[in-house]
């Protein structure tokens, strides 16, 4: 009798602390990484690499950088997953860590705008592609380590954990950010919304040097980890892709349409209220574009209370997408940022307890809808092509999404002079989206990994790899 596939020896089981650590801690550095960014980019950016504009334009060209890695996702995106599809989760994980940990590490070492002209604004626009390029390939790679090696009837709940990165990772980087702020105040009669001459000058470097220290720790977690049995045994039967890209255009591009419209919504809600939020806040009611006022730490702190719920949110919605559904669970809640985005004004009319009440029901959202994501996107794709397929449908939505929201909700917010209900309906426009492509899209929570095959009438299905039966 012929020996199994897989054995023991060849595919050793990941222990289920092993992958919810090495899922959970990769995206937390990443999303760290990336959300340092954003928070320069509102505060200190705009004045040390974009000196020469007035205020909305240096804040629209620090948001366009900022946006400029998400260019870059989809690239990465293809690069790792052909990578990871054809030599392994593992390797490329640790590849995509390096990569973010280096180019985060060199933006704290960039000199500015005063010291090199435009010679710094050009590293720190190479720096923000390299973050974009990394990150393209770390979403979908931790989100495979946690659902391949998942109980079938818990994968949801194991996607959740790449998920929790990206409220951990906030919670960190701005809050490193609130305790140099609140080292390197502003002196005596400065504007409390602006940073400290010693913040601009060399406070806002700590937060990406430490990155260094975090990439270490998430290196030593990620090398302890073997191939999931799933991935071991389509190298084992020879299905492993020369080319997954070809493959997934030519035999899954329905899955790719439609798993970035899934995201879509959870992308413009996502950097609405983390990134355009922060300068909405903190902005002067008296200034040309009035916002709300806040100083940047009173803003901070209540964007820290809301992203608590952000995190909580986020692991209750892996059981309930386990129990009801992937896709019934974000048909709810995808018609909830709808309606969420219909009563900004009212919401922000309240005062600060209505301001609190919209940060914590829009983070409240962001974790129901970002929480399924982790186990949905894999599920549309088979095993060959997971990464790749997966990766690309979540970072084609970033450029869909997420580059283009904080530069448009800026663009709205100026237009309705000061007011945030053009944004909010952009929200609501790009939720409608998404839940038509809901209603198009079929239930995935009963695809066998195994078995690798996307829902029946979603995609055409792979010649070499056995059908998977679907929930109705």
């Amino acid at each position: 009798m012929p020996a199994p596939a897989t054995s023991p020896a060849q595919a050793p089981a990941n222990s289920r602390s092993r992958v919810l650590v090495a899922s959970l801690i990769g995206t937390t550095i990443e999303f760290y990484d990336f959300y340092i960014y954003a928070t320069a980019a509102v505060l200190v950016f705009p004045s040390l690499f974009f000196p020469n504009s007035d205020p909305t334009t240096a804040l629209l060209s620090s948001f366009a950088v900022f946006g400029a890695a998400m260019v870059a996702r989809p690239i990465g995106a293809v690069v790792f997953g052909h990578l990871g599809d054809r030599l392994g989760r593992k390797g490329t994980l640790v590849a995509s860590l390096l990569t973010m940990g280096i180019a985060t590490f060199l933006i704290g070492v960039l000199p500015t705008y005063e010291q090199a002209g435009w010679i710094a604004t050009a590293l720190l626009v190479l720096m923000r592609l390299a973050q974009g390029f990394a990150l393209g390939g770390e979403w979908s790679g931790a989100a495979l380590v946690a659902t391949e090696n998942a109980p079938k009837n818990k994968r949801a709940l194991y996607g959740t954990f790449p998920q929790l990165g990206a409220p951990l990772g906030f919670i960190i980087g701005n809050g490193l950010f609130l305790i140099i702020g609140a080292l390197l105040p502003s002196s005596a009669g400065a504007d409390p919304s602006q940073p400290s001459e010693a913040f601009l000058t060399w406070g806002w470097r700590i937060p990406f040097l430490f990155s260094a220290v975090m990439v270490v720790i998430g290196l030593w977690v990620r090398m302890r980890l073997v191939e999931a049995p799933v991935f071991s045994k389509t190298r084992e039967a020879g299905l492993v892709r020369k080319l997954p890209l070809a493959t997934v255009f030519r035999s899954h591009w329905k899955q790719l349409v439609l798993g970035t419209f899934f995201m879509l919504a959870t992308y413009v809600l996502f950097y609405l209220m983390t990134t355009f939020s922060l300068s909405y806040g903190r902005t002067a009611k008296d200034a040309a574009v009035p916002g709300l006022g806040y100083s940047y730490t009173t803003f901070v702190l209540m964007m820290i209370f809301g992203v608590l719920f952000f995190a909580a949110f986020t692991l209750i919605s892996g059981p309930l997408a386990d129990k009801y559904g992937r896709r019934s669970t974000l048909i709810w809640v995808t018609a909830a940022i709808l309606v969420f985005g219909l009563v900004w004004v009212p919401l922000i009319g309240m005062g600060t307890l209505g301001v609190v009440l919209w940060l914590v029901l829009g983070f409240t959202l962001m974790g129901m809808t970002f929480g399924p994501m982790g186990a949905l996107l894999p599920e549309l794709f088979p095993t060959s092509v997971r990464y790749t397929g997966s990766g690309i449908s979540y970072n084609v939505s970033s450029i869909l999404g997420a580059a283009v929201a904080p530069f448009i909700a800026v663009a709205l917010w100026e237009a309705a002079d000061g007011s945030p209900w053009l944004v909010g309906v952009y929200l609501s426009s790009m939720a409608l989206l998404t839940l038509v492509s809901l209603l198009i899209g079929k239930e995935t929570k009963d695809i066998d990994l195994d078995e690798g095959e996307a829902p029946a009438g979603v995609g055409q299905k792979s010649q070499d790899e056995a059908a998977a039966t679907v929930a109705p």
